[in-house]
C-alpha cells in the first residue's frame, strides 16, 4: 500500500506520528465507452461553454454562482490563504462512547501505521481505546478539506473513518410514517420467527459479488470463442491538432510549402519543395587580399619596406 497522508495524532501532550493508508479498495471490471461501429474509445474534451473552445487545466478555474446569478471566481492564490490549522495533524478533540456514533455519519476508513520510534506511543492509545471502549473524536484535513472522524481499533491497527457534517445528512421526512398502523401480537410473532430462522454470526466472507462474477464469465466466453476484434488505431488529424499521433515530419512538409506558395513558389512536380527563386544581388567587390594572401612579389615589397 502507498501512504497518501503523513502527519501526526496529538493525544494530549502525547505525539504520534503516522502515515495514513486506505483500508478499502473498491473492486470492479473495468470497462470503456467505445464507438459500437468501430470499436474507438469515446474521448471527452473540455470545452468553453460561451467560446466554444476546449481549454486546458491551467485555464480552468473554481467559481461559486450567487442565488442573483452573479459569479465569483476562485483563484489557486484564494485557496492559499484559507485556514487550515490541521493540516499535518490529527487533533484529538474528545472521547465518546461507540454507540452514540450515528453510523449513518462515517464515511471512508483509513488505516493509521506508527512510525518505527511512536510504536510505544500509539500502542498507548490504542490500549487507551480498547479499555475505555470509545472512539477519539478528531479533526483533521485531507485533500485541502478539513474533515471530522474518529479513531477506532480494528485488531491492532488505529482506524481513521471520517464523519459527515451534522448538516450533510438529511432528514428522512416521509408523512406516510406518521400515519397510525396497528400491528397485531400474532404477525409480530410471525415476523420474529422469521428474524429468528435467519439469525446468525456476520460473516462477508460467506457472500460475492455474483454480477460481477457473471461479468467476468461472459467476457471470458467472448475471448474463448474468438469474439474479439483488434483495438483500432486512431487516424492522425488532417491538422495535426489533438490527435494522439502527429506525423510530424509532413507537418513540416505542410507548413513550408504554404510558406513557399504565399512568396509565390510552386513545389516540384514530385512532391519536392522547389528551389527558392534567385534573387538580384550586388556585385561583389574584391576584397584587399591581406600580406600573408597577397602573390609573392607583393609580400617581397612589404618585407622590404618593413626592414
Amino acid at each position: 500500500m502507498r501512504a497518501i497522508w503523513k502527519g501526526a495524532v496529538a493525544f494530549g501532550l502525547v505525539n504520534v506520528p503516522v502515515r495514513l493508508y486506505a483500508a478499502t479498495g473498491e473492486h470492479e471490471v473495468t470497462l470503456h465507452q467505445v464507438h459500437a461501429a468501430d470499436g474507438g474509445r469515446i474521448r471527452y474534451r473540455k470545452v468553453c461553454s460561451v467560446d466554444g473552445e476546449p481549454v486546458t487545466m491551467d485555464e480552468i478555474s473554481k467559481g461559486y454562482e450567487t442565488a442573483d446569478g452573479e459569479l465569483v471566481v476562485l483563484t489557486d492564490e484564494d485557496f492559499a490563504r484559507l485556514p487550515l490549522a490541521t493540516e499535518r495533524e490529527i487533533e484529538v478533540l474528545e472521547f465518546v462512547p461507540a454507540e452514540q456514533v450515528d453510523p449513518i455519519l462515517l464515511g471512508k476508513t483509513y488505516y493509521l501505521e506508527p512510525d518505527k520510534t511512536a510504536a510505544k506511543p500509539y500502542a498507548l492509545l490504542r490500549g487507551a481505546l480498547e479499555e475505555a471502549d470509545r472512539m477519539a473524536v478528531v479533526k483533521v484535513a485531507l485533500r485541502q478539506r478539513e474533515t471530522m472522524a474518529v479513531l477506532r481499533v480494528r485488531g491492532r491497527v488505529i482506524c481513521l473513518q471520517t464523519l459527515l457534517w451534522p448538516d450533510e445528512v438529511r432528514a428522512a421526512d416521509f408523512p406516510v410514517l406518521d400515519a397510525d398502523v396497528t400491528v397485531k401480537p400474532a404477525e409480530l410473532a410471525m415476523a420474529q420467527s422469521l428474524v429468528d430462522s435467519l439469525a446468525s454470526d456476520f460473516d462477508p466472507s460467506q457472500f460475492e459479488d455474483r454480477y460481477e462474477a457473471a461479468l467476468t464469465q461472459l467476457i471470458e466466453a467472448k475471448v474463448s470463442s474468438g469474439d474479439t476484434r483488434s483495438l483500432p488505431q486512431p487516424a492522425a488529424p488532417e491538422g495535426g491538432e489533438g490527435g494522439e499521433v502527429v506525423d510530424l515530419l509532413a507537418a513540416l512538409q505542410r507548413s513550408v510549402e504554404k510558406a513557399r506558395s504565399a512568396r509565390g513558389e510552386t513545389p516540384t512536380d514530385d512532391g519536392d519543395d522547389a528551389a527558392p527563386a534567385k534573387r538580384a544581388t550586388k556585385p561583389r567587390t574584391r576584397k584587399k587580399p591581406a600580406d600573408d594572401d597577397a602573390p609573392e612579389p607583393t609580400r617581397k615589397k612589404a618585407k622590404a619596406k618593413a626592414s
